[in-house]
């Protein structure tokens, strides 16, 4: 195979919207009620709040950088662009954690769901052979992938609908709790809840992990990832409320399918509602989770690309185009991390990712305008320097937050780093001396 051999442009706005809203669906299936464990209903809607507000105003940013720098790296090609090789290669770290990490989160909850219908079928062996199948869907070239996803994402849009609709006769704004007086609210406990908040939205950014594969990244990625947004907000604002307003949130901080477990509630064991819900919400995981195998194999593809890691990742498969030693190599490392975590840890690791990058990837924004300011910019965010100067305050705040959470788990992911980019520049050293 050739080194001229590219990936293969194929998307368009109506796929990217597909792709957007399936990478981060999930996250209204379940994730997102953790919060209630760390929050009461008030503290978590204001961390709720902040963070959709981040989303917004990061999301016009980003999608002024991924329109004018449409390459698989996304955030590291645009540190690079910014800071240089070593900048570019902490944020690809960053952004590469959160890719990592959360599709194993999606997997356990997937073989929870998988469970919660029929209860013969081990949670983890279930996980596993999910993960294993999306994978090999995933080899087959990303046209096919892209279809796949549009249509698993519609099914688990679908679902949203359907649990809101029967939901809502059981919904009483006077159920929910009353706000608590200035002095009985607990601002440490809605900065502790951020990371679940987070969740609601995580990963919607890995839009521009596929844009070397996008056939008009200046019209397709500003159409599709802007779409995508309005979507995921609508959708995470009418769960949050009717699910909270429905039953007592207490009841559903542990949960691994805590809208299934709403309609059983509401409906009884012995209703048909939840069982049809519960397999119509196995699309929403698989949307994500497929979603973000596609986005993590095209992540370690850009960073292979960029000598970041082994140049084995970046290579194509002849026939289809997709990075396979790529999809394999993410899938077993999610694979492993089954293993070895349980599903808060991996949400808020992957969350401590995320939020790394927003901030080096604001950080990058702002430097990229003020030394490139003839880039061709198909899209141009608003309100320069204040709105990505105010982005970055919230989202060092979300990043404090995550640590704030679990210490030990942040300390591992910054040695990790720490050795990874060591052994980067000293490789990268000695390769300048020949």
């Amino acid at each position: 195979m050739s080194e001229e051999t590219k990936l293969h442009k194929a998307l368009g706005s109506v796929q990217l919207w597909g792709i957007a809203v399936g990478l981060v669906i999930s996250g209204d299936y379940f994730g997102w009620n953790y919060g209630w464990s760390k929050a009461g209903f008030w503290e978590f809607t204001l961390a709720v709040v902040i963070v959709a507000i981040f989303y917004v105003l990061f999301a016009l940013c980003f999608t002024e950088l991924s329109a004018s720098i449409p390459q698989s790296g996304g955030p590291s090609a645009y540190a690079k662009k910014a800071y240089g090789d070593m900048f570019g290669f902490f944020t690809g770290y960053l952004v590469l954690i959160e890719f990592i990490i959360a599709p194993p989160a999606i997997a356990s909850a997937l073989g929870g769901y998988l469970h919660f219908l029929f209860p013969v079928i081990p949670e983890f062996g279930a996980s596993v052979t999910m993960f294993l199948l999306l994978m090999l869907i995933n080899l087959t070239g990303i046209k096919q992938t892209a279809r796949f996803e549009l249509f698993v994402t519609l099914i688990a849009v679908f679902g949203l609908l359907y649990y809101l609709y029967f939901v809502t006769p059981f919904v009483s704004l006077n159920s929910l709790p009353k706000l608590p007086d200035l002095p009985d609210f607990s601002f440490f406990d809605s900065f502790l809840s951020i990371p679940f908040a987070i969740w609601f939205f995580l990963a919607v950014e890995g839009v521009a992990l596929a844009s070397e594969e996008v056939k008009d990244p200046g019209r397709d990625i500003p159409i599709g990832y802007t779409a995508g947004i309005f979507t995921l907000l609508v959708l995470a604002s009418c769960i949050f409320v009717f699910t909270a307003a429905a039953v007592q949130p207490k009841e559903l901080a542990e949960l691994e399918y805590p809208l299934s477990y709403v309609l059983q509630k509401l409906y009884g064991k012995e209703s048909v509602l939840p069982y049809i819900f519960t397999f119509i919400g196995l699309f929403g995981l698989i949307a994500s989770l497929f979603g973000i195998i596609l986005g993590n194999s095209r992540l370690l593809y850009g960073l292979a690309k960029e000598r970041y890691l082994p140049i084995y990742l970046s290579k194509l498969n002849s026939k289809s185009l997709v990075p396979q030693n790529a999809v394999l190599t993410g899938g077993g490392i999610g694979i492993l991390c089954l293993l070895f975590l349980d599903t808060p840890e991996l949400i808020t690791a992957s969350a401590l990712g995320a939020c790394g990058m927003y901030v080096t990837c604001l950080i990058s924004f702002i430097r990229i305008r003020f030394i490139y300011p003839d880039l061709n910019r198909p899209y141009k965010a608003p309100l320069f320097p204040i709105l990505p100067i105010f982005a970055l305050l919230i989202g060092v705040l979300a990043l404090v937050a995550i640590i704030a959470s679990e210490p030990f788990i942040a300390l591992f992911i910054l040695g990790l780093g720490i050795v990874f980019g060591s052994i980067f520049y000293f490789q990268k050293r000695r390769f300048q001396k020949f």
